[in-house]
């Protein structure tokens, strides 16, 4: 059989109940007094008993008039309750199926039994024909939230993304209190129909109740991100990582690249630092670049330098010493830019002589070229 990959999320409903209120056409006191009976001892845990009793007095009843008739579907009523009980949802699914179909029974009745049946088979992995019934009855009745986030379960399960979100937004609405499997539903069903914003929404309600769940908190700030919302991507991990359910070297690492992408990157530098200070993350080579890049972008000149000289001295590339000789150029500290240029010249970056004759010869060359430079400005 297959599984539903929503199937945790039944709807209420799939449980039986016969009525305690025998309705028209009149029944004989002694078949209302068996059926309490077997109900009774439904209630005490006959289950195989009472099946096998109310099948047996159906069949007895088929072929007679409307009172052997109605109480024939209340016995299939009663054979079903006992068969999910025992766990054979499949016998339970015939039995309602005979019952609402029985000639006479009320059209509410029916009903009841028609949104029974759809829950029972969408538990079974028959989404199709789940679908079919729950759309019919839900053609006459409202429905509440229960109906509506089988109905968002059923769609999604045949990959009908735009009629999931649909019916996922109405059980929403409905639903102040959705659990976070019916949130994930939602989420899931918003998010495959392009409905980015309201998708957001949905995982953002769901990590109110999901404290221990660090996968969620990953998947609303991996959203926000491709929504082009990279602030709000930041905000959202770093509420994580501050309350701890976010931890350790990759989700540290990503906290930092998401502090860049989000146009914070004083903040990205000064975690950076801390967790290579700590030993946090490896004191790598790559790490210290970053760490470079990230002071350059928050135009700290002093702490950008010094963390792009400690990456050329570690290493000794032609490519870093040019960098930081150009960096050093363009923020004026000359003394640095000439020995950084050097370095990368004797590295063998031809550029770096054009770059080291750019430069002015002395302090005082210097100063004034940079107040001509204002002065013309």
């Amino acid at each position: 059989m297959r599984h539903a990959p929503y199937a945790c999320i039944l709807i209420a409903g799939a449980c039986l109940f016969a009525s305690s209120a025998w309705a028209a056409p009149t029944l004989s006191g002694g078949i209302i007094d068996d059926l309490k009976a077997l109900e009774a001892r439904l209630k005490s845990g006959e289950h195989a008993a009472v099946e096998a009793e109310a099948t047996r007095q159906a069949e007895r009843l088929a072929g007679g008039n409307a009172s052997d008739r109605w109480a024939r579907a209340l016995y299939l009523q009663l054979a079903a309750n006992a068969e999910v009980r025992r766990g054979n949802v499949q016998a339970a699914v015939e039995h309602l199926a005979t019952a609402r179909g029985i000639r006479g029974v009320e059209p509410a009745q029916a009903d009841r039994w028609l949104r029974q049946e759809a829950g029972l088979r969408a538990r079974l992995g028959d989404t199709e024909r789940a679908r079919e019934l729950l759309g019919d009855w839900l053609e006459r009745h409202d429905g509440d939230a229960d109906a509506h986030w089988l109905m968002a379960q059923l769609q999604a399960e045949s990959s009908r993304w735009e009629q999931a979100a649909d019916w996922a937004q109405r059980a929403l609405a409905g639903d102040a209190s959705a659990s976070q499997q019916r949130l994930g539903l939602a989420a899931t069903a918003l998010q495959r129909a392009g409905r980015q914003e309201e998708a957001l929404a949905v995982l953002e309600r769901q990590l109110a109740g999901a404290e221990d769940d660090p996968q969620a908190w990953r998947r609303a700030a991996g959203l926000a991100q491709r929504m082009g919302d990279p602030g709000r991507a930041a905000a959202l991990w770093e509420t994580a990582w501050r309350r701890g359910v976010l931890s350790g070297s990759d989700d540290l690492m990503q906290r930092i690249r998401l502090h860049l992408a989000a146009g914070t990157p004083a903040r990205a530098a000064e975690i950076l630092s801390r967790a290579l200070e700590e030993g946090s993350l490896d004191d790598s080579l790559e790490n210290r670049r970053l760490l470079a890049e990230a002071w350059q972008a928050a135009r700290d000149h002093d702490r950008a330098l010094s963390a792009w000289r400690e990456v050329a001295e570690r290493s000794d590339t032609a490519e870093d010493w040019l960098r930081l000789g150009q960096l050093a150029s363009g923020w004026d500290r000359l003394e640095l830019a000439r020995e950084a240029l050097k370095r990368a010249r004797q590295g063998g970056a031809t550029e770096a002589s054009d770059w080291l004759a750019s430069l002015p010869e002395n302090e005082d060359e210097a100063l004034d070229g940079q107040a001509s430079a204002e002065a013309d400005g």
